[in-house]
């Protein structure tokens, strides 16, 4: 190694990067590791669909950050490559009712987007099945975070629709992934009975990664995207180790970015314990941060006024939200359902002298960094 400190430093135009998209949450990978079983029951539910059948209904349950969604990508694509199979993929944090996730489908099959306004649910869906059942296609529907429609009451509607399709339209040939990242979440029993009777899926789980697997996935990342000495051993067992401890892959996989950019601003071509543990201090945020944005003004109020009420009683957290939205005492029992559903909220029922039972509700995360969140 040359003594010049120079060599050491990145000019203008150079990059520790190789391919930064390979630190994108929504990168399919080549090789997809240690996750061989799952992969495989999911092709085992799937195989029908490429013989012209309806496939095997399936829910895939798993933390945040286990593979769950590459799995399925990774599948669907295989799929549109080999077969006639149409494959649509529903983000349910977008698109949490019925007529979204169809919008949503309908711009799947006929690659553009149904009119805003003015088309009916029973137009949109006769619209759809037509089509399938004209070219005779079979379709997988995976409904991504599908835990979203139920804290929004359209999961059973949004099912029976696409379940029994077949009995409005004979021939439409529909299967559905259920993917749900919330463990509290009972997909089957949470359903109507309606649903229940012709669901019936195969259940695949995917389980956090230990910290070999996660030294191994993420190692091959940085293979990809880093250009050859950025990111030494010991430096790559930190990232795994502060991986583990939150148990969810995306954060290693954003750890790495931001510390391939820290490396950056120094202009050094390598990654030091410095940039990882600075990077460290927001990618830990990254479950929060993707939260955060799937919610609407008025749940994102509700998160603002806890945030600046942190540790007041209930009464004046309700009273500040009603302020600021409007909104009645029935909409802001149901918004701190869904965010304590979601993690971001901790609620506690206690005794309170003279008013019998009440509930406290405090934010699960730092009311700085969430706030931070929201204004950025």
């Amino acid at each position: 190694m040359s003594g010049d400190p120079d060599d050491e430093m990145l000019s203008w135009d150079e990059s520790v990067f190789r391919d930064e998209h390979v630190f994108e949450i929504d990168y399919v990978p080549e090789t997809f590791r240690h996750r061989e079983s799952q992969l495989e029951s999911l092709k085992y539910a799937l195989r029908p669909a490429a013989r012209g059948s309806r496939p095997l209904n399936t829910v895939v349950r798993g933390p945040p950050g286990t593979g769950k969604t590459t799995a399925v990508q990774k599948l669907f694509g295989e799929l549109r490559a080999q077969t006639d199979v149409r494959t649509v993929r529903v983000n349910c944090q977008v698109d949490s009712t019925r007529y979204a996730v169809f919008s949503r489908v309908f711009e799947g099959i006929f690659d553009y987007e149904p009119p805003s306004s003015g088309i009916s649910f029973k137009k949109l869906f006769g619209q759809i099945a037509d089509r399938l059942v004209d070219d005779d296609e079979v379709l997988v529907v995976a409904l991504d975070d599908v835990n979203y429609l139920f804290y929004e009451n359209e999961a059973s509607d949004t099912l029976y629709s696409l379940l029994r399709a077949h009995e409005a339209h004979a021939g439409a040939k529909i299967g559905v992934i259920c993917v749900s990242s919330d463990l509290s979440l009972s997909v089957i029993e949470e359903l109507d009975s309606r649903v229940q009777s012709v669901f019936r899926p195969e259940e695949v789980y995917f389980p956090k990664y230990d910290v070999d697997e996660v030294v191994d996935i993420l190692r091959e990342r940085a293979k990809r995207g880093f250009h050859e000495g950025v990111l030494g051993a010991p430096e790559l067992d930190r990232v795994a180790e502060l991986t583990a401890e939150s148990g969810d892959l995306r954060v290693g996989i954003d750890l790495l970015r931001r510390a391939g950019l820290n490396a950056e601003m120094r202009a050094s071509r390598s990654i030091n314990r410095e940039d990882i543990e600075t990077a460290y201090e927001q990618s830990k945020f990254v479950h929060l941060s993707r939260s955060l944005r799937g919610l609407s003004d008025s749940e994102t109020a509700l998160v603002e006024v806890l945030a600046e009420h942190d540790g007041e009683q209930a009464g004046s957290v309700y009273e500040a939200f009603h302020d600021r939205t409007d909104l009645g005492y029935t909409r802001y029992s149901e918004i701190v359902n869904k965010l304590d559903q979601l993690g971001l909220v901790e609620t506690e029922y206690a005794e309170v002298e003279g008013r019998g039972r009440s509930r406290s509700i405090s934010l699960a995360y730092d009311p700085e960094a969430v706030l931070e969140r929201i204004e950025g």
